[in-house]
């Protein structure tokens, strides 16, 4: 006899994927690699001593209840840039919400630059999301987050859902910084007020750490103009705020603000296509 369609439970996307580097003969190398269901990791060939690291979400997209883990940890004296091949999209959840945990680790004279595209809120989606990050004292870190309350070109705006976003980074064992981001129910009426983003549908956040902090400031402030947009910089960290009311108008000044992070070289290729 057949089963009535409720018995069944929805199917639901799950990944984990793991990353680690190691020096070898002045280029970083990779030394531990996993992955698992639709979490998926490629090696672009780079043609520099730097390693570039593609994370592929295989499912399409995000709905409630699924659930992606990815742990990468640049070692020792290695360089690593870690973006995503595409924008994150999480769509309308039916029931439950999805889950994306990011645990990130960089050692001793490390780089590791967190550079993943943008994450699109469709209307009444849930996400829960989480980065943990443990620097060395002595290594450089870049981390971008950036959201689009849904497509613009495609009519299409985030009115009813939930979107958890939690921060925890540490150097030297400390913590550098924190935040909590929940906009939860009508998140479009919440987001028009001006004490949060005024109306506008796409914001991003950018934490810098390292050497450069303080000296960048500067240079990131000119990028950002009279804009809607701040930079702040104090204890060794650099933090970036901006708005803007398309994804597009985001990027115009997203893209430039990262290169000048990242000392003139570009965000990853994969940005482009």
């Amino acid at each position: 006899m057949q089963q009535p369609a409720e018995q069944y439970a929805p199917q639901r996307a799950g990944g984990k994927g793991r990353l680690v580097t190691k020096p070898l003969d002045g280029r970083t190398r990779l030394s531990e690699f996993y992955q698992e269901g639709c979490a998926k990791i490629r090696l672009p060939e780079t043609f520099s001593p730097d390693m570039e690291a593609i994370l592929i979400n295989t499912s399409g997209g995000l709905t409630g209840g699924d659930v992606i883990e990815w742990s990468v940890a640049a070692s020792d004296s290695t360089r690593l840039t870690v973006t995503t091949q595409a924008n994150e999209k999480v769509y309308k959840a039916s029931a439950g919400t999805a889950s994306v945990t990011t645990r990130l680790a960089a050692g001793a004279n490390a780089s590791l630059h967190w550079l993943p595209q943008e994450t699109i809120l469709f209307d009444q989606s849930s996400l829960s999301r989480r980065l943990d990050v443990d620097l060395h004292e002595t290594a450089e870190f870049l981390a971008v987050e950036a959201v689009l309350m849904g497509r613009q070109a495609m009519g299409e705006r985030l009115r009813h859902g939930l979107f958890r976003d939690r921060w925890r980074v540490r150097q030297g064992g400390r913590l550098l910084h924190a935040e909590e981001m929940r906009l939860d129910g009508e998140i479009d009426l919440v987001g028009s007020a001006n004490a949060t983003l005024g109306g506008e549908t796409a914001f991003a956040t950018i934490l810098y750490a390292g050497p450069l902090a303080e000296a960048m400031l500067a240079k990131v402030r000119e990028v950002l103009g009279n804009g809607n947009g701040g930079a702040s910089c104090w204890q060794g960290k650099l933090i970036v705020r901006m708005i803007a009311p398309s994804g597009f108008e985001l990027r115009k000044v997203l893209v430039p603000v990262i290169a000048v992070l990242r000392n003139g070289a570009p965000v990853p290729k994969v940005w482009n296509i």
